[in-house]
């Protein structure tokens, strides 16, 4: 099995090789040859923080016409294994991280709402999207490429790229656009199976193009440090420990795990054990303990991630992150 592990080194080494000359040459003229419909000359950040993940545009495909089973007929999943789940007034989906960290992105349409649903591994960022903005809807892909270790996603209507922690357009027409974020959880298939008994289940539209149950980032989630990230990591806490983020703040795992429940203001944060890691052992069902997490405002959840402390601090370079000892800052 191919592996980060075994792609970090020999990718690292070209990558160094390579950096005097790219940050000597015109990056943009070398990507127009790729994306000839992405506006350049709009950007919202330095393009010197993008870089090539491995696999090129669409290398990681998209899946456009999800394929669902109903929960309750479901087999070949272990009730802790973690699916990213959208309920939509009486429309209910979970988006199993077997199928999710092979493709990234589902374009999907649930309760008459375009969504992007989307996970990035190596941040460990499960968002849903709204992809309508303005009068367009939008269908999203991946670039091959990242920012501080987060996917860049490109829409296929204007081919700008989009940031996928927080939903921001950053370069191409559309940059400066965001995308709207809908309340999801990244849950234990069992926590869905109890929360919505007559949902629906992602399934792969081949089982056979990819190895579904199993994880191509053994160990990521205990690595001393992000695959290719070249920002600061925080001193005070794990890079790769997980955290709750939602805006600006962020509690870690362990404070609300050991808390089991946080209120803050009318956000209620909280903890029950049963879901399992998705970046841990080869086969996914056997990965370790995470637990689930619920982020509430008056009993309704609200957008959050839960996601690393480097990551946390690379796109909230301002952010608070509250830990067993108290809050710190980048």
């Amino acid at each position: 099995m191919v592996t980060w592990r075994s792609l970090f080194i020999p990718f690292v080494v070209v990558l160094l090789t390579a950096s005097a000359a790219l940050a000597a040459a015109d990056i943009p003229e070398q990507w127009k040859r790729e994306w000839p419909r992405t506006d350049f000359s709009h950007t919202m950040i330095d393009l010197s923080e993008i870089i090539s993940g491995g696999p090129p545009r669409d290398g990681i495909p998209s899946i456009d016409h999800p394929k669902f089973t109903p929960v309750g007929k479901l087999s070949g999943l272990a009730p802790e294994e973690p699916v990213l789940s959208l309920i939509i007034g009486e429309d209910a989906r979970a988006y199993p991280l077997r199928v999710m960290i092979w493709h990234e992105i589902v374009n999907d349409v649930v309760e008459g709402i375009p969504v992007a649903v989307t996970y990035c591994p190596l941040c460990n960022t499960g968002i849903v999207f709204d992809r309508r903005l303005g009068s367009r809807t939008l269908d999203f892909g991946t670039t091959g490429k990242l920012r501080h270790s987060d996917l860049v996603m490109y829409d296929r209507q204007t081919e700008s790229w989009w940031q996928q922690f927080g939903g921001d357009a950053i370069v191409g027409e559309l940059a400066g656009r965001s995308l709207g974020i809908l309340p999801a959880r990244l849950e234990s298939l069992a926590g869905f199976r109890e929360r919505a008994p007559e949902g629906l289940v992602l399934v792969p539209n081949n089982p056979r193009f990819r190895a579904y149950g199993s994880t191509p980032y053994v160990g990521y989630d205990k690595a001393p440090r992000p695959f290719l990230f070249s920002g600061t990591l925080p001193d005070k806490v794990p890079a790769m420990m997980r955290v709750v983020a939602v805006g600006k703040e962020a509690w870690t795992l362990p404070l609300v795990r050991e808390k089991g429940l946080i209120d803050v203001g009318d956000l209620r944060i909280s903890w029950r054990a049963g879901q399992v890691s998705a970046l841990d052992t080869a086969t996914i069902s056997r990965g370790a303990e995470v637990g689930n997490i619920v982020v509430q405002r008056q009993g309704k959840d609200v957008p959050h991630t839960v996601t690393f402390a480097f990551a946390f601090f690379a796109f909230e370079p301002k952010g608070v992150l509250h830990t067993e000892t108290g809050p710190i800052r980048q």
